[in-house]
């Protein structure tokens, strides 16, 4: 047997927002580890032992504006060999997970996962994973993993089950997400089972089951597959033929409608701690907490408070005298709402882009290909930035028609070209950079560059930028 982890990294997390934005969803971000959801979800089923089979790299999924993210955070981790996969538009995860299975060798079997979610007995959740595996290559089955019901949910879907014999069950349907009394009634049943989100399938069965329920994604997925580039380790599909594909999740797709069908569907119990890590208070729900119920990250303290979910990212945070409630601050934005409300943080930011794109997009801090900035101060005239360079990176070869630009370094050592200059700045020193001059600021060095940046000029938006060479290919 073959096996490969495909991961789908493609989601929004628009309800973790004011942390999560479209340019750094929830799956790259970092919660109570120092890695992210995103890494651990990689190395959740690194170097898994399965006797008799063998694992390929892993193949994430994700979209073509997260690429160097995830490339950088792959690389932190060293699994740089993994392979990206890249949307050019969304359209959800079945045609995301056809994208691989098109890739792939046709009898290797995907173990498909999240790249957000949380498990916090790893083991567990890899000796369920082992027994799927085994399950869908000898018996050709879609094997869905399920987890017992702690209360009855109504933000999840859920699996209605037979008998278990050894483990496994056959699974007689899908259930939507309930409201209380459905969800009530299929905890008191016993035989339900959240949806985890993550099954394990051969590539050949799941292109099968798609081309018999529905061909009309199979068919211009395949066409925008035949018609891909790629640049280095990026796979791209061709934006025109998958624009034309319908957005549709795995389970609406294919999964739901596989009981009862030619195609054989499995379900074992996933027991390992697991969190979707969908909303601020199932967040909450895996923090550790104070006596009291408080969950904090950051700089907060609190006087009187109970069952409280507190994040302070850049600013000093005090609660006093509440109770239930969710109070997050991040640079430009901070979100106070009740815990059994946090679900509905889906509809503020549904109006967020209004007037203000960028308040929903990214944030104050801005992830590049070489690093990030984050902008301390603007106003008329004028802009403070604090940019942040990776060791060995580079920003591209550039010009601007409007602003020019003062560079100070705060700790590092810099490379600047100015016109036919280049000069090496250390800690204290300063470049200028006239309207309209040639210039690149790289990073030699194996330790990160801090560079405190000051623009002045008529326009100082950032599509004010006209590259004339660049390493992360982004020249227009």
């Amino acid at each position: 047997m073959q096996f490969q982890h495909v991961i789908l990294a493609g989601g929004s997390g628009t309800r973790l927002w004011p942390l999560s934005r479209s340019g750094f969803p929830k799956q790259f971000l970092s919660f109570d580890q120092a890695e992210s959801l995103f890494q651990q979800s990689v190395n959740r089923l690194n170097n898994l032992d399965v006797e008799g089979a063998s694992q390929l790299p892993a193949m994430i999924i994700t979209n073509e504006e997260h690429r160097f993210l995830a490339s950088e955070q792959l690389k932190e981790i060293k699994q740089s060999q993994a392979s990206l996969l890249l949307e050019p538009v969304g359209r959800n995860t079945a045609p995301a997970l056809t994208l691989a299975a098109l890739r792939a060798d046709p009898d290797t079997v995907f173990v498909v996962t999240p790249a957000d979610q949380s498990v916090s007995d790893v083991k567990g959740f890899q000796e369920a994973v082992k027994k799927a595996l085994i399950e869908a290559s000898q018996a050709n089955a879609i094997v869905v993993l399920g987890v017992t019901p702690e209360s009855p949910h109504t933000g999840y879907g859920y699996i209605e089950t037979s008998e278990f014999h050894s483990g496994i069950a056959n699974v007689i349907s899908f259930k939507e997400k309930p409201d209380l009394d459905a969800a009530t009634s299929y905890v008191e049943k016993g035989n339900y089972f959240w949806n985890a989100g993550i099954f394990v399938v051969k590539a050949s069965i799941w292109l099968k089951a798609l081309k018999q329920f529905r061909p009309d994604i199979l068919m211009p997925v395949e066409a925008a597959w035949g018609n891909r580039t790629t640049d280095g380790k990026f796979v791209r599909p061709c934006i025109n033929e998958f624009a034309a594909v319908p957005s549709e999740s795995a389970d609406y797709a294919v999964l739901e409608l596989c009981p009862g069908s030619n195609f054989s569907t499995k379900m074992i119990v996933l027991e390992g701690g697991w969190s979707d890590l969908g909303s601020w208070s199932s967040l909450w729900n895996v923090l550790p907490k104070d006596k009291d119920g408080n969950a904090h990250q950051g700089d907060v303290l609190t006087t009187n408070c109970r069952n409280t979910m507190a994040y302070a990212s850049d600013r000093f945070v005090s609660l006093v005298g509440l109770q239930n409630a969710v109070v997050v601050e991040t640079p430009d934005s901070v979100l106070v709402c009740d815990m059994a409300g946090a679900q509905d943080i889906k509809y503020v930011h549904a109006r967020l882009g209004e007037g203000n794109p960028e308040r929903e997009a990214v944030g104050r801090r801005v992830y590049r290909p070489w690093g990030w900035y984050s902008t301390i101060k603007e106003d008329i005239g004028f802009k403070v930035k604090h940019i942040h360079v990776n060791p060995e990176s580079s920003l591209s070869l550039q010009k601007h028609h409007s602003r020019s630009e003062h560079w100070t370094v705060v700790s590092g050592t810099a490379e600047v070209t100015i016109g036919k200059k280049i000069t090496i700045l250390t800690q204290d020193q300063s470049a200028y950079v006239p309207i309209g001059e040639v210039h690149r600021l790289t990073n030699n060095a194996n330790v990160p560059l801090q560079i405190i940046e000051i623009q002045s000029g008529s326009y100082l938006g950032e599509d004010d930028i006209i590259r004339i060479e660049d390493k992360y290919g982004r020249v227009t």
